[in-house]
């Protein structure tokens, strides 16, 4: 079971997968290593997002005796409207011997069906902010007044999430403004990598980091409690949907069509590392194991990696299109170990 208030931040992507710095290694890219650009040079790109089918990225291959692991970026958001389908992609799923999903936290709490149904309401008011305060409470008010423009924007008249935590209301208007700008946050790449290696009968093996949570009901109490550097994620969010999108629609655009050298010198946003800080600063996070979450996670993805590249002749694996293109990502963990790297053409 996934307790409730936690598991919405992770799947929501605010534990989006991250790597942490490695040991040097240049690993080989298609891309241009010039300079990135700021989010100002890309603010007055147009924002028209790609529709229709699409190839998306082309594959990493890992390598070593004759053992390869084909690797596909993955990237949030998307295009809403693409289709992806991509020949090369069904080719290595339909040859190997295992899928590896993308790195992920998992977490579960030791309680049977009706201690699940007793935490419901206590799941839920975890959302709420303590003693009923609304954001105009708990927020400045110059972040406030940006909120409320934003919040009419893209959620209207909606007065329910006024009394919501910074950090979920944050995840809302994030959520209904990619919508509104033509984006998703999966573009159905993973259900489409699911539907394919189970078309071909192929297993595909989670690489989840698993927390599992002892104590729901003390898990609850220490989540409400903790007050984690919400302020910070909310401002961060604020400043994507406000100034992002343009960069954000012209980076989905760039992995629909296969474009690295976009990818490369297109910024990020840093929203997702402000509110990861915002759950793994806090106290109760370190108690639940969810500390470092992205070293854990990078620890557990390379383990599994490893194990398919001894045992299989052919793998396939999806990992985020950062941790491709940094040259201290997961694969440059693999190519110090002495494994070839080539990237895409």
């Amino acid at each position: 079971m996934r307790l409730l208030p936690l598991a919405f931040l992770l799947v929501s992507g605010v534990l989006a997968p991250a790597g942490v710095p490695a040991a040097p290694a240049q690993v080989p890219t298609a891309a241009s290593t010039a300079a990135r650009p700021s989010l100002q040079d890309v603010a007055n790109l147009p924002v028209v997002v790609v529709s229709g089918v699409v190839p998306g990225p082309g594959l990493w291959k890992v390598s070593k005796d004759g053992h390869v692991l084909w690797v596909l970026g993955t990237l949030s958001p998307l295009p809403r409207a693409m289709q992806w389908q991509s020949r090369e992609v069904e080719q290595a799923i339909a040859g190997s011997q295992q899928v590896l999903l993308a790195p992920a936290v998992k977490l579960k709490a030791d309680v049977g069906f009706l201690g699940k149904l007793f935490l419901l309401p206590s799941a839920y008011g975890a959302r709420k902010n303590d003693d009923g305060e609304t954001l105009q409470q708990v927020l400045p008010p110059p972040v406030y007044a940006r909120w409320q423009v934003l919040k009419q924007k893209y959620l209207g008249d909606d007065r329910s999430v006024e009394r919501w935590r910074p950090l979920f209301a944050a995840q809302e208007l994030y959520k209904k403004a990619l919508k509104a700008n033509g984006l998703s946050r999966s573009g159905g790449v993973e259900a489409s990598v699911d539907e394919l290696a189970k078309r071909r009968g192929v297993p595909e093996l989670p690489t989840d980091y698993p927390v599992l949570i002892e104590h729901p009901r003390a898990a609850i109490k220490a989540f409400r409690q903790a007050a984690p550097r919400d302020t910070t994620c909310f401002i961060r969010t604020l400043d994507s949907v406000e100034h992002d999108m343009p960069a954000m629609t012209a980076r989905a655009n760039a992995w629909a069509t296969g474009d690295l050298q976009a990818l490369h010198e297109l910024p990020d946003s840093d929203r997702r590392d402000a509110c990861v800080a915002a759950i793994t600063g806090a106290g109760f996070a370190q108690t639940l194991g969810l500390d470092d979450v992205p070293a854990k996670q990078r620890a557990v993805w390379l383990a599994a990696a490893r194990k398919a590249l001894a045992a299989n002749a052919q793998t396939f694996a999806l990992l985020p299109m950062d941790e491709l293109l940094k040259p201290d990502g997961y694969l440059a963990a693999l190519q110090a170990e002495g494994y070839q790297i080539d990237a895409p053409e």
